[in-house]
């Protein structure tokens, strides 16, 4: 199939066009539900809210903050007017807070109050000690220069902050048209996402995603499930990871799916509940997570024959989990992904109708508009079908490590293989 040419803003507006009054969003312990129509509302009254503070296209923005709805309006609302996103995990203490919004060059960071064990605005005051006697308005810090805004999610107001609320009210004052004209200036091939990596040496590097590489891998993927705007995706995997707000959101998104969110994190019991009552119909996750679920003292209490399909990644499967989720569980179309951030998303996935064998032996096939080849990392010599080797991907790649040239080169190779 050909590669889509759009950006998420566009995305959206199609489907919510198609599907205004089915459920887009629903987020349990938050007691919301947004139907697209809904969805879109609230996207674009954020969206002309950042207007009004000031970001513009191409600025970043950070978000730290766990699954919550407000998290996907907030991504969309970015990616309506260009504005580049930036995730913070939600386990990010003082120093790595400040490594990202420096590196990364934040000028707007949405937040929470925070998690248990974190407490993000205590982070905050340590890292901005002049947060508490400044305007909102007014952000001006000698630790983060680039640093203008700080908006809290929350029912409270908090001194220096703006509230997400009240900026989605300041909409109200940006004529649609200013929207419009914002919006049509985003293009396919623009940068929206800027996700770390953890690394395994060195410090993290920001991936720079493009809306043509993230969108086409994420309805690759759908297609590969067969998802519907019938389909309920349970979206239990952390919203600041590639699998959380590209490979289950966007994918979901793309073709009308209802996104349920069962809590702000993983939470074995509630998934399992989330699944029995809102009649979920995919599900997401490492093998880990699965076993967990399945560990859980009540878990054959649950009625889960709602499901159908999702993906399991991150780790190899034994067959007997694979078994269980299949029969126990019923998610017979249950598909294995392999992907990195890098390659904005997944490079592989099994296919609903590969033999469990197959499916949890091997990561799959490409996705369409995806090559990869087999290379000897000692000569970058492709090797022969069925030697061991290290997998190089090319077609939907990111852009580069963000201010990183020197890593992106080593990358990514002169022909356009991710390595």
């Amino acid at each position: 199939m050909d590669p889509l040419r759009m950006t998420i803003g566009e995305l959206l507006e199609e489907v919510a066009s198609r599907f205004p009054e089915s459920e887009a969003l629903v987020d349990i312990s938050k007691n919301v539900r947004l139907t697209y129509k809904e969805f879109l509302n609230r996207v674009n009254q954020l969206a002309k809210g950042f207007l009004k503070l000031g970001l513009k296209k191409g600025d970043h923005l950070a978000l730290w903050a766990p699954n919550r709805w407000e998290w996907i309006v907030t991504q969309f609302a970015a990616a309506k007017i260009g504005v580049v996103l930036i995730s913070v995990d939600t386990n990010y203490q003082l120093q790595q807070l400040e490594y990202l919004l420096r590196q990364s060059d934040s000028k707007t960071l949405v937040m929470t109050e925070g998690l248990k064990g974190s407490e993000y605005v205590e982070i905050i005051h340590q890292l901005l000690p002049e947060v508490g006697g400044t305007s909102p308005e007014q952000l001006n810090s000698s630790a983060l220069p680039e640093l203008k805004h700080l908006i809290l999610i929350s029912d409270r107001r908090l001194d220096g902050m703006l509230n997400w609320r009240e900026v989605s009210e300041m909409g109200r004052e940006v004529p649609d048209k200013v929207l419009t004209e914002q919006q049509r200036s985003c293009h396919d091939e623009d940068v929206i996402t800027l996700l770390y990596t953890s690394g395994t040496t060195g410090a993290p590097k920001g991936v720079m995603s493009m809306h043509f590489g993230i969108i086409n891998t994420s309805v690759a993927s759908a297609e590969i499930q067969k998802l519907t705007e019938k389909d309920r995706l349970c979206l239990s995997v952390p919203l600041s990871h590639m699998f959380g707000c590209v490979c289950i959101t966007l994918a979901g998104v793309s073709k009308g799916a209802a996104l349920v969110i069962p809590s702000e994190t993983f939470d074995p019991r509630k998934v399992l509940e989330a699944i029995q009552k809102e009649r979920c119909t995919a599900i997401y996750g490492s093998p880990s997570a699965f076993i967990a679920m399945m560990e859980d003292p009540q878990y054959r209490t649950f009625h889960l024959k709602s499901l159908r399909t999702g993906i399991m990644g991150g780790a190899q499967c034994p067959m007997e989990v694979m078994k269980r989720v299949v029969e126990e569980m019923g998610a017979r179309e249950i598909v294995i992904g392999y992907g990195l951030t890098e390659s904005s998303s997944w490079i592989t996935e099994t296919r609903p109708d590969d033999p469990l064998e197959l499916r949890v032996s091997t990561v799959g096939r490409p996705l369409p508009n995806i090559e990869v080849k087999m290379v000897d990392p000692g000569t970058g010599e492709e090797v022969p079908v069925g030697a061991a080797g290290e997998l190089c991907a090319r077609g939907l790649n990111m852009k580069g490590y963000y201010k990183m040239p020197a890593a992106t080169e080593k990358a990514i190779d002169r022909e356009g293989w991710l390595h």
